[in-house]
């Protein structure tokens, strides 16, 4: 086996550092041809020559709602416990739980017959001390005739004018007994006070009852109509007293607890008389026909009270106010398509419109799409569309 001679491979390492050199000769030499290519594209995009795509819209004149947002809790007008007015054992319930009834519909049945027995002796009494006193009016009118014939002495004649006036009171304290336990008699059939659902039954029929049950026998709530009770801050009082002073039916609209679907349309039907110190607000009752009983019994909702109507007023879409140190501004696009900030004074805004008092004019545009990047003096191509910017023609390539 031959070995290679010392010589040969030291000259052959020789070469290869030369090679190693050389190769990075030629890319320093490469870099420095580059660099003043990508300088000026850096320059480029530092002057800010590229044009932003934005959407827009302008500043016009509309009637803008002025429409108050107020949380409200569902309040039935009627809301009745009820309870027996008769001790005695429950015979029967003609209710179904959650059933609508009528008013004067008969629900449960208090067994009427001890009531019913004390009835009929009460009028038996009556009947015997009616003919007591029939008795004793005839004698009367006999003595009376005896003493101008000076047949009997006074004395026994004024004892039976007493005695008439005696068994008169006997029979209305009798008649009054009969009343009483003829309402006794009504009163073990229970019936409903008002058209209106029933509620969760207490009490099952065998079960003995007394008169002031604690917690009663079930519950009754008119449901058609039924009302709202929502709160008004004390600075929007005025206008609503104005609006009911030409209004008298001042339209009110209840929505859901995320106030993401209208539930009713009522009228507003009383303020109350005083604020409450405590929350600065005043109460108002709204009534609502609540056919399809959309509104449910102590349901938390939103109301939309339509206060005034603002006729005429300049309108920017929302989403082109803008907010900085000195306030809300916009971005006013100019005729050279570049951009300008315009302080602006803000009113009355909803989930879509801005009314604007002042720092814009009627026909202005305005940015309301795009804006993060923008500033005073940029210069801004308008989109297809909101959302979706198609990118300029003269935009510089990257």
């Amino acid at each position: 086996m031959s070995t290679a001679p010392a010589s040969d491979i030291r000259q052959a390492k020789k070469g290869k550092k030369w090679w190693i050199i050389g190769a990075v000769l030629l890319a320093v030499l490469l870099f420095l041809f580059l660099r003043p290519n990508l300088g000026d594209n850096r320059s480029a995009h530092t002057r800010g020559d590229t044009v932003q795509a934005v959407a827009v819209d302008t500043a016009h004149r509309a009637d803008v709602p002025v429409i108050l947002q107020l949380l409200g809790t569902v309040v039935p007008i009627t809301n009745v416990t009820i309870t027996p007015r008769v001790s005695g054992h429950i015979l029967a319930v003609y209710y179904q739980e959650g059933q609508h009834v009528h008013r004067g519909e008969e629900l449960e049945l208090i067994d009427p017959r001890p009531y019913e027995a004390t009835l009929h002796q009460y009028m038996g009494t009556l009947a015997a001390d009616r003919a007591q006193l029939a008795k004793a009016r005839v004698d009367n009118a006999r003595y009376q005739k005896l003493i101008k014939q000076n047949s009997t002495s006074a004395m026994l004649a004024k004892d039976q004018e007493f005695t008439v006036q005696q068994l008169e009171g006997q029979v209305a304290f009798d008649e009054a007994n009969v009343r009483n336990a003829t309402l006794n008699v009504l009163y073990c059939h229970i019936v409903a006070p008002v058209d209106g659902r029933v509620g969760i039954r207490a009490l099952d029929a065998g079960n003995y009852v007394t008169v002031g049950q604690s917690g009663g026998l079930t519950t009754l709530t008119q449901m058609q109509p039924i009302s709202v009770i929502f709160t008004l801050p004390q600075n929007n009082l005025p206008d609503v007293q104005d609006q009911l002073a030409n209004h008298p039916s001042l339209t009110v609209e209840a929505w859901s607890s995320d106030n993401t679907t209208r539930l009713a349309v009522g009228t507003v039907k009383a303020l109350d008389s005083q604020i409450d110190t405590a929350t600065g607000t005043v109460r108002l009752r709204g009534i609502f026909p609540n056919e399809g009983e959309r509104l449910f019994p102590n349901e938390f909702v939103n109301t939309h009270l339509l206060v005034q109507t603002l006729k005429g007023a300049l309108v920017v879409p929302g989403n082109a106010i803008q907010t900085g140190p000195d306030g809300a501004f916009v971005y006013a696009v100019q005729q050279d398509m570049t951009v300008a900030i315009h302080p602006v004074k803000t009113g009355y805004s909803d989930d879509h419109l801005t009314v604007i008092l002042s720092g814009l004019k009627e026909g202005e545009r305005v940015v309301t799409d795009g804006i993060n990047h923008l500033r005073p003096g940029s210069k801004v191509v308008i989109a297809a569309g909101p959302g979706s910017p198609e990118p300029p023609a003269n935009t510089p390539s990257h």
